[in-house]
């Protein structure tokens, strides 16, 4: 799938040719020319082939060819995040899902930074009530990437091909006893990775409803953001995952 990165990739690769392929035959840059003299025919020709060679490799490499898949634990950017679940959008299984998780990445994102727009705008960054909203939305955005890294690990061992056959009955070899529980280790991969998604969908509503909070609202004491209903429901939701193991 052409991301928007890759896209961006790409059209840079074709208005790089571009402009030196036109520089090259450029009459008055480097005189070369196609039908003049051997050595200039010669090298203009051969300019034009190492051009389209390179368009073709850097198309294949943009479009076509397998991305390495960067470990887990080495995944620290939203963008690191973005590319490793764009990865596993091929697999129909877990399509939507993965579709989902993206547009949720993209949307916490807008999210963090209306955030902190609004929160520089109502408070001082020394002030308390600052403090404990940012602490508490920080908080938040690491269980939301939290869930995304726990959903990555369950996509690195789910194997698509064997989940096919399984699912079509075609492993008639084995016992229906064991099939039945590949079957229910499959069905349990999916239905933790939805779990996750929608606890992110749950984090997000929750997080539309603070900044609705805070935006209508003039002034703020600590007290009266410990009882905001919003604040409540995130420190519950903070506390219940205080433990959670990926």
């Amino acid at each position: 799938m052409l991301t928007g990165s890759k896209y961006i990739k790409l059209l840079g690769l074709i208005v790089g040719v571009v402009v030196l392929d036109t520089l090259v035959l450029s009459p008055g840059f480097l005189g070369v020319e196609i039908g003049g003299s051997a050595l200039s025919t010669a090298f203009g020709v051969t300019s034009l082939l190492a051009s389209a060679l390179a368009l073709l490799y850097g198309s294949y490499a943009l479009l076509l060819k397998a991305p390495v898949v960067v470990p887990v634990k080495q995944i620290k950017s939203h963008e690191d995040y973005v590319e490793a679940l764009t990865h596993y959008r091929r697999v129909k299984a877990l399509e939507d899902d993965i579709t989902l998780a993206l547009e949720q990445l993209s949307r916490m994102r807008k999210k963090m930074d209306t955030l902190l727009t609004v929160l520089n705008q109502k408070f001082d960054t020394t002030e308390l009530s600052y403090k404990k909203f940012a602490s508490v939305t920080q908080e938040v955005e690491k269980l939301f990437y939290l869930n995304v890294r726990s959903v990555l690990n369950r996509l690195n061992v789910f194997d698509e091909s064997e989940f096919k056959s399984i699912m079509s009955q075609k492993q008639t070899r084995f016992s229906r006893e064991l099939l039945q529980q590949k079957t229910e280790m499959y069905n349990e991969h999916l239905s933790f990775v939805k779990n996750s998604i929608g606890t992110n969908e749950e984090i997000l509503l929750k997080l539309d409803k603070l900044l609705l909070e805070i935006s209508r609202l003039d002034s703020f004491e600590l007290g009266d953001i410990e009882n905001m209903p919003c604040m409540q429901e995130i420190d519950s939701l903070i506390k219940q995952t205080k433990y959670y193991k990926q």
